[in-house]
């Protein structure tokens, strides 16, 4: 008799909770509940993700939580994906600041039934489904030569200011640049790499450098973001604007002064905004089966199609602010 009572109560757990297994929503109203952690909330690149995230959000009539570190806090990061697992939603999507430290507690939410994606910046991949890539190391190298050769005419020395000589990710798309000069420039010459370590400061000291050094230099790429801003000082104070290109991955905000003055002529990175829209696309797909292993395109609506390589959804090329369209832009 008294094992009555406690069936009726298992009874009652599985008609309202299903008993202990996880229902299609984390939201009691039983919209797609998706949470979207940026590396730093407060970060404008991050605010303009939201923005697209939002749209998607909105078109997909999901819930989106977005929450993430002030400032860059890997262990903050940690802090709110613990949250989501015990509100139970229904995906995470994560721009990882440390890819080990979040992996575990990314490993926590699958195992907890929750489906997890990152953009931007990759965890283990064993730790999500896909990452929501917004270009590769080959399309960023190839975008910064052939800005470079057509700002130049293809030909002309150039020089390189990275962050510093052993960074793995600049290492990468200068190795691409190099590659890209020597199977369709062979006019252009590379003369010399020079390290900012990701200052200002630094950028403008090693670029006057180079302009002192190479008297006849037409152009100078900048592969990391401090350094774009940096070599433009440089120029701007050797009284060289227009007659050395500047060009590089950056912010748009960062370089707009520059870009309008007419010292820099393209900073290349990719649409904010639309990586947002994207990433939230792939995560509610990925939370409702709509998208498998070993799938080779996603329909992310508005935006169109796009390529899937491996378990890497592409956003697709980067994209070049210049003096025509970088007011468009807000990050």
């Amino acid at each position: 008799m008294k094992r009555i009572p406690w069936i009726l109560t298992c009874a009652a757990a599985l008609l309202i909770t299903g008993c202990n297994s996880k229902s299609t929503s984390g939201n009691a109203n039983g919209k797609l509940t998706i949470g979207l952690l940026p590396k730093s909330k407060g970060n404008q690149y991050f605010v303009t993700c939201e923005k697209g995230a939002r749209l998607a959000a909105a078109d997909l009539g999901a819930e989106l939580l977005f929450d993430g570190p002030t400032n860059t806090d890997p262990a903050k990061q940690n802090e709110i994906v613990e949250n989501w697992i015990s509100l139970g939603v229904d995906v995470i999507a994560a721009a990882c600041e440390n890819k080990d430290g979040i992996s575990t507690a990314l490993k926590k939410a699958q195992d907890a039934g929750i489906k997890v994606v990152t953009y931007d910046a990759d965890a283990q991949t064993d730790a999500r489904s896909f990452f929501v890539n917004q270009a590769t190391a080959q399309g960023i190298g190839e975008q910064l030569m052939d800005t470079a050769a057509e700002l130049t005419g293809g030909e002309g020395e150039f020089a390189i200011i990275t962050a510093t000589l052993t960074a793995a990710n600049t290492n990468e798309w200068i190795k691409y640049i190099q590659e890209r000069q020597a199977a369709k420039y062979p006019n252009m010459k590379l003369v010399e790499i020079k390290p900012s370590d990701d200052q200002k400061d630094k950028a403008q000291q090693e670029t006057t450098n180079l302009i002192s050094a190479y008297p006849n230099l037409k152009a100078v790429i900048a592969v990391c973001s401090p350094a774009v801003p940096g070599a433009a000082e440089a120029v701007k104070q050797a009284g060289k604007a227009g007659t050395i290109k500047v060009l590089g991955l950056g912010l748009p905000s960062e370089n707009k002064a520059y870009v309008k003055e007419g010292v820099t002529q393209a900073v290349i990175l990719w649409k904010v905004e639309d990586l947002g829209y994207l990433t939230v696309q792939v995560a509610a797909a990925v939370a409702q089966g709509k998208i498998q292993a070993g799938a080779t395109e996603f329909d992310a609506g508005k935006l169109g199609k796009f390529d899937i390589k491996g378990d890497n959804v592409l956003l697709g090329k980067p994209f070049v602010f210049t003096k025509e369209n970088i007011d468009q832009f807000d990050f």
